[in-house]
C-alpha cells in the first residue's frame, strides 16, 4: 500500500481526537515502517547518484535492505511495543505502535512478489500475497479503486473530528498524492 493511504487509515483508525500528540502518534506508527526505504532510496538516488534501476532492482532486494526492511517492519518488535506502551499506559506509544502494526498488515495482505519479511527475529520468511496494491497481474485494478475511495473516507472521517487547518491541508495533500499515485499505478502497470 502507498504510503499516503496508510497515513490517512491510520490516522482515521487511531487519532481519537485528531489533534494534537495523538494524531501526531498516529502518523508516526504509519510512516516508520517505510521510512528506511525512502532514506535509503533517497541518499541512494540522490546523494550517491546511484540510477534507479539499481536501486529499485538490486538494492531493494539486497541482504543489506532486506535485513533494514525487516526490522523496521516486524510484528514482533512492533507487538513488543504495543505491549509495552499498553502495560506502561503510554498512550502515544500505544497509538504509536497501534497504528504501525495497522501498516504492516495492510502490507501482508497487498504485497505480492515484493514483501518484506515480517516476523524478525523469529524468521525471515516472506508472505507473497496472491493479492498486490500496485501490480495489475494480481489484482490491483481492483483493489486500487477500492483503496482510494477507504483514503477518501478516511479523509472525511478525519474531517469530521475536528481536524486543524493545517492538519486539514496536510491530509488534504495526501489524499491529492494516494489518487495521484493510484492512476500512476493503473496507467503504468
Amino acid at each position: 500500500m502507498n504510503t499516503p493511504a496508510h497515513l490517512l487509515i491510520g490516522a482515521a483508525a487511531f487519532a481519537r481526537p485528531a489533534r494534537g500528540a495523538i494524531l501526531w502518534a498516529a502518523v508516526l506508527g504509519s510512516v516508520l515502517p517505510d521510512l528506511s526505504l525512502y532514506v535509503m532510496a533517497g541518499v541512494s538516488l540522490h546523494v550517491l547518484s546511484i540510477p534507479p534501476q539499481v536501486v529499485f532492482d538490486e538494492l531493494y532486494f539486497s541482504p543489506a535492505w532486506q535485513t533494514v526492511f525487516a526490522i523496521d517492519n516486524s510484528f514482533i518488535l512492533w507487538g513488543v511495543a504495543l505491549m509495552l506502551g499498553y502495560w506502561r499506559g503510554w498512550r502515544f506509544l500505544t497509538v504509536t505502535a497501534s497504528a504501525g502494526l495497522l501498516h504492516l498488515s495492510m502490507d501482508f495482505l497487498l504485497h505480492a512478489g515484493d514483501g518484506r519479511p515480517q516476523f524478525w527475529p523469529l524468521s525471515d520468511w516472506v508472505f507473497h500475497s496472491p493479492v498486490s496494491y500496485w501490480d495489475s497481474a494480481y489484482h490491483a485494478l481492483l483493489v486500487t479503486p477500492v483503496s482510494v475511495v477507504i483514503c477518501a473516507g478516511s479523509y472525511v472521517v478525519l474531517w469530521n473530528r475536528g481536524l486543524s487547518a493545517p492538519a486539514k491541508l496536510f491530509f488534504a495533500a495526501l489524499l491529492g498524492a494516494e489518487i495521484w499515485v493510484a492512476r500512476q499505478w493503473l496507467l503504468l502497470f
